[in-house]
């Protein structure tokens, strides 16, 4: 099946669909999280709608079905939180979670940061190899739960060696 897939920047509009992609994302591991954890990983449109006035929301589209999602958040000194990256399971690996980082990093530099950073749990493998493949490394900085739900840090500079 020939898949025609984009990155684009989230309105309002996409409130909903993206709060289905993270709860449908996420749903298969729910057992692993707390009930307080997966609700907070997961959240409703209206939360959504927040974290789109909160800072950049971008959204993996799939023949114009959303099917993946990123969002940052501007931490100061601290640099970029990543948060809120979903991929739905049957659009993953057509390489549209990379492509959602690249935004990100291309949006940090862009802006000045000189460190991505997230926090997620140890139980989502396929995340956190993403993750390191694309250059982010685990870090003892907190936090270290969500709600009762392990979680690690993993950072990326973006401050070039000299």
């Amino acid at each position: 099946m020939d898949t025609e897939c984009e990155i684009r920047r989230a309105s309002e509009d996409d409130a909903e669909a993206i709060a289905t992609v993270l709860y449908e994302s996420f749903a298969d591991y729910r057992p692993l999280y707390t009930s307080a954890g997966f609700a907070a990983t997961t959240p409703a449109g209206p939360e959504v709608r927040k974290r789109i006035e909160e800072g950049p929301v971008w959204v993996g589209l799939c023949n114009d079905k959303i099917v993946g999602t990123v969002s940052v958040l501007d931490k100061g000194s601290e640099g970029s939180y990543v948060r809120g990256m979903a991929v739905l399971p049957a659009a993953r690996g057509k390489g549209i979670g990379r492509r959602l980082l690249e935004q990100v990093e291309a949006f940090a530099h862009e802006h000045g940061y000189e460190r991505l950073f997230l926090s997620t749990t140890p139980f989502l493998e396929p995340a956190i190899q993403l993750y390191k493949g694309f250059g982010f490394r685990p870090t003892d900085e907190g936090p270290y739960d969500l709600f009762g739900t392990p979680l690690f840090t993993m950072v990326k500079s973006l401050v070039p060696f000299t």
